[in-house]
């Protein structure tokens, strides 16, 4: 586990995982947690965690959970804009 990742400034990070991956599974691995040390650290089961991740769950309460024991503010996790497809732009006629 990357050590130095834990108390790396959040703005550095961003960067670091916006160039690399989107979502929460990067944030996680570039901030060097485990599935099962972040279930520690915020208190929910590594099951709900994956979940989370994968886009299954949602809920506001664990991401607030997630985004305190990743040293986030809520925002970078809640209200962060979902991925989107491109839009073609085509003439209406």
């Amino acid at each position: 586990m990357a050590q130095t990742a834990k108390h790396e400034p959040f703005s550095r990070l961003a960067a670091d995982v916006a160039l690399e991956h989107p979502g929460l599974k990067a944030i996680r691995e570039t901030k060097g947690y485990s599935i099962e040390e972040l279930s520690l650290t915020c208190g929910l089961s590594t099951s709900e965690i994956a979940d989370i991740e994968s886009g299954k769950d949602t809920d506001p309460t664990k991401l607030r959970r997630i985004a305190a024991a990743l040293q986030l503010p809520e925002t970078a996790l809640i209200d962060a804009p979902a991925p989107t497809a491109p839009v073609e732009n085509r003439s209406v006629s």
